[in-house]
């Protein structure tokens, strides 16, 4: 990373395309500058915006099919999470308060406090192939395409493409938007 030097840039500043990516948004209109900034000193002519990858990636992020990968997402993962965590305390909860249940033999010297316990690890190896399956069939196709998408907008703008524009269309979209 590379200081900027000038006078317009401030002390220490660092050449970085994230330094503003998350306070973008939070309230202002994006096409709100401030007055100096707008105006500029008489006889300049105002910089135009220019499209950098953090606009791309942040685009990408307020697209209909970014919200639809994340929504996939939190609808299983929350669920299982919650299944996971109440099964987990259901069992902490009856070694420590049913001490009798949980010593209750099953077969043999193996008690139900064993069983629930093996059943720990069992319901944690059908969770993550769950996950994985879930993802696997449902999130990755549509998250591959969204970084296919979001690759060719960068090279776009790397290779000079009019800002606002996908290679090879002619306005600047993310499926499921419009720009």
């Amino acid at each position: 990373m590379e200081k900027q030097e000038g006078p317009s840039v401030p002390e220490g500043r660092i050449d970085d395309p994230w330094y503003d990516a998350l306070a973008s948004g939070w309230g202002e209109p994006a096409a709100t500058a401030a007055p100096d900034e707008a105006a500029g000193p008489p006889g300049r002519v105002p910089r135009q915006h220019v499209r950098t990858a953090a606009d791309i990636y942040l685009e990408v992020q307020r697209s209909a099919a970014f919200q639809e990968v994340r929504g996939r997402y939190r609808r299983f993962v929350f669920p299982a999470a919650v299944a996971f965590l109440v099964w987990y305390f259901a069992y902490v909860v009856a070694a420590t308060v049913a001490p009798d249940l949980m010593a209750r033999p099953v077969v043999g010297a193996v008690n139900v406090a064993m069983v629930a316990g093996l059943g720990q690890f069992l319901s944690t190896f059908l969770l993550t192939w769950a996950y994985a399956r879930h993802a696997r069939l449902r999130r990755d196709p549509a998250a591959l395409e969204l970084r296919w998408d979001t690759q060719e907008m960068t090279r776009g703008m790397a290779h000079g493409a009019t800002p606002g524009t996908q290679p090879g269309t002619t306005q600047g979209t993310v499926r499921g938007t419009a720009s």
